[in-house]
Protein backbone atom coordinates (compact mmCIF):
# COMPACT_ATOMS: atom_id res chain seq x y z
CA UNK A 1 0.00 0.00 0.00
CA UNK A 2 1.68 3.42 -1.14
CA UNK A 3 1.64 5.97 1.19
CA UNK A 4 -0.87 8.90 -0.06
CA UNK A 5 1.17 12.40 -0.28
CA UNK A 6 -1.75 14.98 -1.67
CA UNK A 7 -2.68 15.69 1.37
CA UNK A 8 -6.09 14.04 1.16
CA UNK A 9 -8.34 14.18 4.59
CA UNK A 10 -7.94 10.55 4.84
CA UNK A 11 -4.18 10.18 4.55
CA UNK A 12 -3.42 13.67 6.16
CA UNK A 13 -6.23 12.99 9.44
CA UNK A 14 -8.98 15.03 9.23
CA UNK A 15 -10.38 15.48 12.79
CA UNK A 16 -13.08 12.91 13.45
CA UNK A 17 -16.19 13.71 14.85
CA UNK A 18 -16.91 14.51 17.95
CA UNK A 19 -16.34 11.13 20.51
CA UNK A 20 -13.58 10.22 18.19
CA UNK A 21 -14.53 6.22 18.94
CA UNK A 22 -12.87 5.08 15.51
CA UNK A 23 -14.69 2.76 13.15
CA UNK A 24 -15.50 -1.09 13.19
CA UNK A 25 -14.44 -3.39 10.53
CA UNK A 26 -13.45 -7.14 9.63
CA UNK A 27 -10.75 -7.79 12.14
CA UNK A 28 -12.04 -6.05 15.19
CA UNK A 29 -11.99 -2.35 16.33
CA UNK A 30 -10.67 0.30 14.28
CA UNK A 31 -9.46 3.85 14.81
CA UNK A 32 -10.08 6.58 12.32
CA UNK A 33 -7.78 9.28 11.58
CA UNK A 34 -7.51 11.83 14.05
CA UNK A 35 -8.00 9.35 16.98
CA UNK A 36 -5.61 10.07 19.64
CA UNK A 37 -4.39 6.90 21.20
CA UNK A 38 -1.90 5.48 23.24
CA UNK A 39 1.87 3.55 22.09
CA UNK A 40 2.99 1.93 25.09
CA UNK A 41 5.69 -0.60 25.88
CA UNK A 42 6.09 -2.92 29.35
CA UNK A 43 8.82 -3.07 31.21
CA UNK A 44 11.07 -6.72 29.95
CA UNK A 45 10.93 -7.30 33.70
CA UNK A 46 7.73 -7.15 35.44
CA UNK A 47 5.24 -6.26 32.57
CA UNK A 48 4.31 -2.47 34.37
CA UNK A 49 4.18 -0.05 31.15
CA UNK A 50 7.04 1.74 31.29
CA UNK A 51 7.00 3.86 28.43
CA UNK A 52 4.11 5.76 27.13
CA UNK A 53 3.53 8.43 24.20
CA UNK A 54 0.28 9.72 23.18
CA UNK A 55 0.06 9.39 19.01
CA UNK A 56 -2.87 10.73 16.37
CA UNK A 57 -3.94 7.70 14.04
CA UNK A 58 -3.38 8.45 10.57
CA UNK A 59 -4.24 5.03 9.29
CA UNK A 60 -5.67 2.03 10.55
CA UNK A 61 -6.56 -1.04 8.52
CA UNK A 62 -6.13 -4.86 8.65
CA UNK A 63 -3.10 -4.21 7.19
CA UNK A 64 -1.48 -1.10 8.61
CA UNK A 65 -1.56 0.94 11.67
CA UNK A 66 -0.16 4.45 11.54
CA UNK A 67 0.44 7.36 13.90
CA UNK A 68 2.25 10.51 14.49
CA UNK A 69 3.84 11.54 17.50
CA UNK A 70 4.48 15.37 17.46
CA UNK A 71 7.04 17.45 18.80
CA UNK A 72 6.21 18.27 22.36
CA UNK A 73 4.00 15.53 23.09
CA UNK A 74 4.27 14.79 26.77
CA UNK A 75 5.17 11.32 27.53
CA UNK A 76 6.16 8.53 29.98
CA UNK A 77 9.83 7.18 29.88
CA UNK A 78 11.76 5.52 32.48
CA UNK A 79 14.92 7.02 34.43
CA UNK A 80 17.07 5.92 37.16
CA UNK A 81 15.50 6.22 40.48
CA UNK A 82 17.29 9.39 41.34
CA UNK A 83 16.15 10.42 37.78
CA UNK A 84 19.25 10.06 36.16
CA UNK A 85 18.36 9.13 32.50
CA UNK A 86 18.90 5.52 31.72
CA UNK A 87 21.51 5.92 28.99
CA UNK A 88 24.41 7.80 31.54
CA UNK A 89 24.33 4.70 33.66
CA UNK A 90 26.91 2.32 32.29
CA UNK A 91 26.33 -0.61 30.71
CA UNK A 92 26.35 -2.94 33.28
CA UNK A 93 24.06 -1.70 35.80
CA UNK A 94 21.81 -0.14 33.22
CA UNK A 95 19.35 -2.86 33.46
CA UNK A 96 19.72 -3.75 37.45
CA UNK A 97 19.77 -0.47 38.58
CA UNK A 98 16.95 0.60 39.94
CA UNK A 99 14.29 2.81 38.11
CA UNK A 100 11.03 4.81 38.36
CA UNK A 101 9.22 6.73 35.32
CA UNK A 102 9.06 10.20 34.61
CA UNK A 103 7.43 12.72 32.87
CA UNK A 104 9.07 14.57 29.54
CA UNK A 105 8.62 16.08 26.52
CA UNK A 106 9.47 14.73 22.97
CA UNK A 107 12.45 17.38 21.69
CA UNK A 108 13.15 17.66 18.04
CA UNK A 109 10.78 16.82 14.88
CA UNK A 110 7.97 14.25 15.23
CA UNK A 111 7.75 10.69 14.80
CA UNK A 112 6.39 9.02 12.14
CA UNK A 113 5.19 5.07 13.27
CA UNK A 114 4.26 2.63 11.02
CA UNK A 115 3.25 -1.66 11.77
CA UNK A 116 2.11 -4.12 10.43
CA UNK A 117 -0.03 -6.26 12.61
CA UNK A 118 2.00 -9.69 12.83
CA UNK A 119 5.13 -8.06 12.35
CA UNK A 120 7.69 -8.27 15.41
CA UNK A 121 8.85 -4.77 14.84
CA UNK A 122 7.67 -1.29 13.52
CA UNK A 123 9.21 1.20 11.84
CA UNK A 124 10.05 4.87 12.47
CA UNK A 125 10.05 7.94 10.31
CA UNK A 126 12.55 11.01 11.50
CA UNK A 127 12.92 14.05 9.66
CA UNK A 128 15.04 16.82 10.75
CA UNK A 129 14.29 20.88 10.74
CA UNK A 130 12.62 21.91 7.69
CA UNK A 131 10.74 18.54 7.33
CA UNK A 132 14.45 17.28 6.05
CA UNK A 133 14.13 13.19 5.62
CA UNK A 134 16.62 11.47 7.81
CA UNK A 135 15.94 7.60 7.90
CA UNK A 136 13.63 5.15 9.26
CA UNK A 137 14.62 3.06 12.40
CA UNK A 138 13.66 -0.41 12.25
CA UNK A 139 12.32 -0.86 16.21
CA UNK A 140 12.28 -4.62 16.98
CA UNK A 141 9.49 -5.29 19.26
CA UNK A 142 6.72 -7.45 19.91
CA UNK A 143 3.80 -7.62 17.65
CA UNK A 144 1.37 -5.14 19.24
CA UNK A 145 -1.72 -6.06 21.77
CA UNK A 146 -4.43 -3.61 21.04
CA UNK A 147 -6.56 -3.05 23.92
CA UNK A 148 -9.24 0.26 23.65
CA UNK A 149 -6.94 2.93 24.21
CA UNK A 150 -4.41 1.91 21.87
CA UNK A 151 -1.32 -0.33 21.66
CA UNK A 152 1.24 -2.17 24.25
CA UNK A 153 4.46 -4.09 23.19
CA UNK A 154 7.79 -4.79 24.50
CA UNK A 155 10.91 -3.17 23.20
CA UNK A 156 13.59 -6.20 22.87
CA UNK A 157 16.86 -3.74 22.57
CA UNK A 158 17.86 -4.45 19.14
CA UNK A 159 17.38 -2.13 16.27
CA UNK A 160 18.06 -1.15 12.45
CA UNK A 161 18.64 2.40 11.27
CA UNK A 162 17.96 2.38 7.41
CA UNK A 163 19.12 5.67 5.24
CA UNK A 164 18.04 7.25 2.27
CA UNK A 165 20.77 5.65 -0.26
CA UNK A 166 19.45 2.32 1.36
CA UNK A 167 21.94 1.43 3.41
CA UNK A 168 21.44 0.15 6.41
CA UNK A 169 23.17 -0.53 10.21
CA UNK A 170 22.50 -2.70 13.64
CA UNK A 171 21.69 -0.26 16.36
CA UNK A 172 22.21 -1.46 20.52
CA UNK A 173 23.82 -4.65 19.74
CA UNK A 174 25.46 -3.86 23.32
CA UNK A 175 22.46 -3.76 24.50
CA UNK A 176 21.03 -6.68 23.08
CA UNK A 177 23.45 -8.52 24.64
CA UNK A 178 23.69 -6.92 28.19
CA UNK A 179 19.87 -7.92 28.51
CA UNK A 180 20.72 -11.32 27.78
CA UNK A 181 23.25 -11.25 30.35
CA UNK A 182 20.93 -10.33 32.96
CA UNK A 183 18.78 -12.19 32.44
CA UNK A 184 15.64 -10.02 30.49
CA UNK A 185 15.86 -12.68 27.83
CA UNK A 186 16.83 -15.97 27.27
CA UNK A 187 18.74 -17.44 25.02
CA UNK A 188 15.50 -18.87 22.62
CA UNK A 189 13.96 -15.45 22.74
CA UNK A 190 17.56 -13.58 21.94
CA UNK A 191 17.15 -16.18 19.03
CA UNK A 192 13.53 -14.90 17.81
CA UNK A 193 14.65 -11.70 18.32
CA UNK A 194 17.66 -11.73 15.92
CA UNK A 195 15.90 -14.03 13.32
CA UNK A 196 12.72 -11.30 12.96
CA UNK A 197 16.12 -8.46 12.70
CA UNK A 198 17.21 -10.95 9.51
CA UNK A 199 13.81 -10.74 8.51
CA UNK A 200 13.84 -7.19 8.43
CA UNK A 201 17.08 -6.70 6.52
CA UNK A 202 15.84 -9.11 3.53
CA UNK A 203 13.03 -6.45 3.66
CA UNK A 204 15.34 -3.28 3.23
CA UNK A 205 17.55 -5.14 0.84
CA UNK A 206 14.38 -5.83 -1.33
CA UNK A 207 12.93 -2.83 -0.77
CA UNK A 208 10.16 -3.87 0.23
CA UNK A 209 6.83 -1.85 2.41
CA UNK A 210 7.19 0.75 4.09
CA UNK A 211 10.36 2.02 2.16
CA UNK A 212 9.22 1.91 -0.47
CA UNK A 213 5.89 3.39 -0.25
CA UNK A 214 6.40 6.93 0.17
CA UNK A 215 5.75 7.84 3.36
CA UNK A 216 8.94 9.61 4.12
CA UNK A 217 6.92 12.74 2.02
CA UNK A 218 3.85 12.42 4.54
CA UNK A 219 2.68 15.28 6.26
CA UNK A 220 0.21 15.80 9.05
CA UNK A 221 -3.06 17.95 9.15
CA UNK A 222 -2.31 21.05 10.63
CA UNK A 223 -5.26 20.70 12.55
CA UNK A 224 -4.65 18.73 14.32
CA UNK A 225 -2.88 19.46 17.88
CA UNK A 226 -0.90 17.39 20.57
CA UNK A 227 -2.80 15.03 22.13
CA UNK A 228 -2.60 14.80 26.40
CA UNK A 229 -0.99 12.45 28.63
CA UNK A 230 -3.94 11.19 30.34
CA UNK A 231 -3.67 10.93 33.93
CA UNK A 232 -4.11 6.96 33.97
CA UNK A 233 -1.91 6.08 31.11
CA UNK A 234 -0.60 3.03 32.93
CA UNK A 235 -3.55 1.38 33.31
CA UNK A 236 -4.07 -2.09 32.62
CA UNK A 237 -5.65 -2.91 29.13
CA UNK A 238 -9.03 -4.14 29.47
CA UNK A 239 -10.12 -5.24 26.22
CA UNK A 240 -7.80 -6.58 23.78
CA UNK A 241 -8.06 -7.22 20.14
CA UNK A 242 -5.90 -9.45 17.93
Amino acid sequence: MTADTTGSAQEVGAVPAAGGAGSRGGGGPRWAPGDRILWRYRDNGDGHVHICRPVTVVRDTPDLLAVWMAPGTECVKPVLADGTPVHEEPLATRYTAPRTTARTRWSGAGVLKLARPADPWSVWLFWAEGWEFRSWYVNLEAPRVRWSGGVDSEDHFLDISVYPDRSWLWRDEDEFAQAQRVGLMDAAQARRVREAGEAAVEVIRAWGAPFADGWEHWRPDPRWTVPELPADWDVPPTRTTP
